[in-house]
């Protein structure tokens, strides 16, 4: 139980530092490129694991949300997608759980389910994420094409680096 608490207190740290201090920094200006954004944090409530109360996680999206807003002079945006994402996650899990159930000890990683099952996983919330950012952010829906061409661009991009990060890091709880 310790292990895995120190594991994920370790990825909080590691995906809001790459977030706030690198994925911030990179700025692709310039035609299409205006539209693409990194965002990696998520990633921290999406392998979090099953047993945790939907209470907690959400407390949990709410206080990283509230950290990158802070670094990006952001009011709440983060926060509110975050914790949207929270929201839905076990809609998701429960939508994609497979026959033989979960085992609740588990975080929802590919080496406990599968790199398939886990990207789409992901890539539902991600999307979720991301079309609820934008659209916050936006504040109104007469600019969805925007919305839309930043949420699959950012999606594309997004969901290549949370691929890397699973090959490389493979978290295992």
């Amino acid at each position: 139980m310790n292990n895995v608490i120190i594991q994920n207190i370790v990825r909080w740290f590691v995906l809001v530092f790459f977030q706030v201090l690198i994925f911030k920094r990179i700025e692709l200006n310039g035609g299409i490129f205006h539209y693409l954004q990194i965002i990696l944090y998520p990633l921290f409530i999406i392998l979090l694991p099953l047993r945790i109360s939907s209470f907690l996680v959400m407390a949990l999206a709410f206080v990283t949300g509230v950290v990158v807003d802070i670094f990006y002079d952001s009011i709440g945006v983060h926060a509110a997608a975050l914790v949207f994402l929270a929201f839905i996650r076990p809609v998701v899990l429960s939508v994609l759980e497979p026959r033989e159930g979960y085992n609740v000890n588990y975080s929802p990683t590919k080496k406990k389910l599968g790199m398939l099952w886990f990207m789409q996983y992901a890539g539902i919330l991600i999307g979720a994420f991301l079309f609820f950012y934008f659209s916050v952010e936006a504040f109104t829906f007469v600019y969805i094409g925007d919305i839309l061409l930043k949420t699959v661009l950012s999606f594309l991009v997004t969901m290549s680096f949370i691929a890397m990060y699973m090959l490389i890091f493979d978290p295992e709880q």
